[in-house]
């Protein structure tokens, strides 16, 4: 794929997980809606007795340099104007016309050069103040928008959330959400800090740590996968391939025809290792260049890379030193090689994969059908020219009686044991305590909660559970409300005694 230019570097805004220090997909991030002002705690890297305020515009202003005027702006995450390099207006807005090209002051950091730029695809100036704070590092809208205004790129975050050198004495070092309270209360106390406004949003979570996640600007490997989009879109329209119930093939179709290039590096210990290796070359490359591909070379081992080396740069092999990359592959990158990988591929002649590949059916949850059907069916289409299966069933997934998937964060979480073996209360109540669920919601669950279980759950046994869950089948998912299976087991105990009446009315013996 690296060969025929599929597989390419890029430095470009990731999502970035603070807490697990590694980029991770779109299809990993979970949101928030947030109505309004939201306070979260339990944060990872904060303290986890305190809570932040979410859903809200912090407004505050920059003077314009050698005046007494001031613009204003705002944001929802004022700790980025700390990598803040200049403030767009509309080229149209004549409240703002003379000051275009002027200088402003940043209040913290005085060498900094920013500037007013006009931006009339970013800014609506109809919108807030008509001034829109540009941090190109740290969001994709302002990403955009300093590619096209060849604007400088200051990270202002460390990979662990910490604020970075761009802190100075006063934040560096600490973490973004106390920063964000210590900036607001340092731009109060200088005059400069003109309130908050409630803003409703969604907020990006990892769904794997419930951290909040990060736009950060860090060179990954990405893969194009247009065309094998494409050819996977065809196999499914042309009934080649068959996915039931039918009515995912909407989810197939709206994902793959809308596909991005898919970054496929992760920075996590464990998974496959990136064949790929930074190539230096004595007096010629002696700092080489990390953020594209410029100065890399894959191979299958480093012995493969150095002939590739000395291919591309034209050196004998002895004056080249390879590093190979940390970073490890997406699992979906490495599960989507599943189907061929496991049957001796690429040795396309072995007998496990003359007799087991393609296969005939895969069952799986609808939730990953994007996740990793796709990607094993792209995959395979790309490196072997065939499908890797005939039929893809998807079975309905277990959620709460709200319809929500179930998540610790939400303290929506049913253990099939506490149905069975009974649970108590308190237990119930202690989950949602320990949720990220705000206060108002927390209240409301456990209103819910006591007037359904007053004395918790009762002790269901197996084949209540097993009986309610055959009986919700009949669904496209599985909305699980307790009180069904309480029901179950009541009509399961009238089974019992109706077994007992009949069983002492036979003749001794039968």
């Amino acid at each position: 794929m690296f060969d025929k230019g599929l597989i390419y570097r890029a430095t470009r805004l990731v999502n970035w997980s603070c807490h697990l220090r590694t980029a991770i997909s779109d299809l990993e991030v979970e949101h928030m809606e947030l109505d309004g002002p939201t306070w979260i705690g339990k944060l990872p890297g904060h303290d986890p007795n305190k809570k932040y305020e979410f859903g809200v515009l912090h407004h505050f202003t920059y003077q314009v340099k050698g005046t007494n005027e001031f613009i204003e702006v705002a944001t929802t995450r004022l700790e980025t104007m700390l990598g803040d390099v200049a403030v767009a207006v509309h080229s149209t807005d004549d409240r703002y016309k003379h000051l275009v090209g002027k200088e402003l002051v940043h209040p913290f950091n005085a060498d900094r050069k920013m500037i007013v730029i006009t931006d009339d695809i970013l800014v609506n100036k109809d919108f807030g103040t008509g001034a829109v704070k540009i941090t190109p590092a740290h969001d994709p809208n302002d990403y955009a928008c300093g590619k096209r205004n060849n604007l400088e790129q200051i990270t202002m975050l460390g990979e662990t959330g910490l604020i970075n050198e761009c802190g100075g004495d006063r934040f560096k070092g600490m973490a973004r959400f106390d920063a964000r309270v210590a900036i607001a209360k340092a731009l109060e106390e200088m005059g400069q800090l003109k309130g908050k406004s409630k803003n409703p949003m969604k907020i990006g979570t990892c769904s794997k740590s419930g951290d909040i996640i990060e736009p950060f600007l860090k060179p990954q490997w990405y893969m194009d996968c247009k065309d094998m989009a494409a050819r996977s879109v065809a196999a499914v329209r042309n009934k080649e391939l068959i996915i039931t119930p039918d009515f995912h093939e909407k989810t197939w179709f709206n994902w793959l025809e809308n596909i991005q290039d898919w970054c496929i590096s992760r920075q996590l210990w464990w998974g496959h290792r990136i064949p790929a290796y930074l190539v230096t070359v004595k007096g010629k490359i002696d700092n080489p260049n990390t953020n594209n591909g410029d100065h890399w070379v894959c191979g299958r081992d480093e012995a493969e890379a150095l002939v590739n080396a000395a291919k591309k740069f034209g050196v004998d092999a002895s004056q080249i030193t390879l590093s190979q990359d940390e970073d490890v592959l997406d699992t979906w990158y490495s599960s989507g090689l599943f189907p061929f990988a496991t049957m001796g591929w690429p040795n396309e002649d072995t007998l496990d994969m003359k007799a087991f590949f393609p296969g005939d059916l895969l069952e799986t949850g609808h939730d990953i059908l994007f996740f990793w059907v796709a990607r094993m069916v792209m995959m395979s289409l790309e490196l072997t020219d065939k499908l890797p299966f005939k039929t893809v069933f998807l079975h309905t997934m277990v959620k709460d009686e709200e319809g929500a998937k179930m998540s610790k964060s939400k303290g929506n979480v049913i253990d099939p044991l506490e149905v069975m073996d009974s649970c108590k209360l308190e237990v119930l109540l202690n989950k949602l305590y320990d949720s990220n669920l705000s206060e108002a919601e927390i209240k409301k669950g456990v209103a819910s909660r006591q007037k359904d279980f007053p004395d918790g759950i009762p002790e269901c046994g197996t084949d209540a559970l097993r009986f309610a869950l055959l009986n919700y089948m009949m669904q496209s998912s599985i909305n699980l409300d307790v009180k069904r299976v309480v029901g179950y087991k009541q009509f399961c105990n009238k089974l019992w005694n109706v077994n007992k009446f009949a069983l002492s009315n036979f003749p001794e013996g039968f």
